[in-house]
């Protein structure tokens, strides 16, 4: 089911979400109200249960389509993800579904290992670099209650108007 999009400045944006621990059947219609709702809109590589209203720590990632992810792993949701290795540092600019009227630059690490539940229960590591490393780590501040304007250096100089297209 297409959800609708919790929108700055909505205050389970700032909220940390709860950890799912065994993902049972909420958690499986939870997932695909995640990827439905993220599939509805254009150009959207992932999403977080807090961005429509469900304070759960699980996100769901797909860069299958984009053009900055030169190999990338296929759609996959993280259930209470956990950073176990990052290396590198780069400044990128992001977007969001929940701040739809700005981007920002902001700095993360370049190469990622996380750890995570998947869908039937087993604990799984994910590794990621570039801009699908960024994705995902953009999901998991949702899950902590942070925004990309928590994460700016400046909020002159680092936060810009979105582009229409």
């Amino acid at each position: 089911m297409i959800r609708d999009v919790v929108r700055y400045p909505d205050r389970r944006l700032k909220t940390p979400a709860a950890p799912i621990g065994t993902p049972g059947p909420a958690a499986a219609r939870l997932a695909e109200d995640l990827r439905d709702t993220a599939r509805h809109y254009p150009r959207t590589v992932g999403i977080a249960a807090p961005q429509i209203g469900a304070m759960w720590r699980m996100a769901y990632v797909d860069c299958g389509q984009h053009k900055k992810v030169s190999d990338p792993h296929p759609p996959f949701w993280l259930i209470d993800p956990e950073i176990i290795a990052a290396d590198g540092q780069e400044v990128g600019r992001e977007g969001c579904l929940s701040l739809p009227d700005i981007t920002a630059n902001i700095r993360r690490a370049t190469e990622i290992t996380v750890s995570h539940t998947d869908l039937d229960g087993t604990r799984r590591e994910v590794s990621a670099r570039g801009f699908e490393a960024r994705v995902i780590l953009h999901e998991m501040d949702h899950l902590d209650g942070v925004l990309i304007l928590d994460r700016v250096s400046s909020l002159l100089l680092d936060v810009f108007p979105r582009k229409r297209r």
